[in-house]
């Protein structure tokens, strides 16, 4: 698909029975089926020309296809369920789907060990990194997040215990 397929449509603001987000858009089939698989399907979404964010066409149900609205956005754009949004939607061709936090890269681009084991970790747990450290506004934050996550990285030989760096957050602070 060339880079500058962007796809417009309205959708009304639906919630979501899934445990991990608590709202959702339809995507038309017709325009899902252009995002034949899974790697295809990672997007960069607009709501309402307002707020951009990276996300992926889901499979909701057998021939359902969502992207997931969480509160946050919710609350940015102040909608509620039942609200019809402006979507638009273009591939995302960026290298991890997220942005990724210059406090990581700097700290790969020193630590090579860290670096190897990061880019060994599938596309999935690498974003969910990528999500822990830019869910906080500071740099200091950041840093230290960053640290921490490669720092469990090497002890558990690129292993993740999501629990026990859960805890390990907590106790650095």
């Amino acid at each position: 698909m060339p880079m500058t397929d962007i796809f417009q449509f309205r959708s009304t603001l639906e919630r979501s029975d899934n445990k991990l987000w608590g709202a959702h858009v339809r995507v038309p089939d017709s325009i899902a089926k252009k995002f034949p698989d899974q790697e295809s399907r990672r997007v960069v979404c607009e709501l309402n020309g307002a707020v951009s964010y990276q996300t992926a066409i889901l499979a909701y149900s057998e021939g359902v296809w969502v992207l997931r609205v969480n509160r946050a956005l919710m609350k940015k754009l102040d909608v509620d369920f039942g609200d019809e949004l402006a979507v638009e939607i273009r591939s995302d061709r960026s290298e991890f789907g997220l942005p990724r936090p210059e406090e990581l890269e700097e700290l790969l681009a020193q630590d090579k060990e860290g670096a190897d084991i990061f880019h060994a970790l599938t596309p999935g747990k690498q974003r969910t990194l990528l999500h822990i450290i830019n869910s906080v506004k500071s740099s200091e934050k950041r840093i230290h997040r960053a640290l921490i996550i490669v720092r469990h990285l090497k002890a558990l030989h690129g292993k993740i215990d999501f629990r026990k760096l859960a805890v390990e957050m907590k106790s650095q602070r």
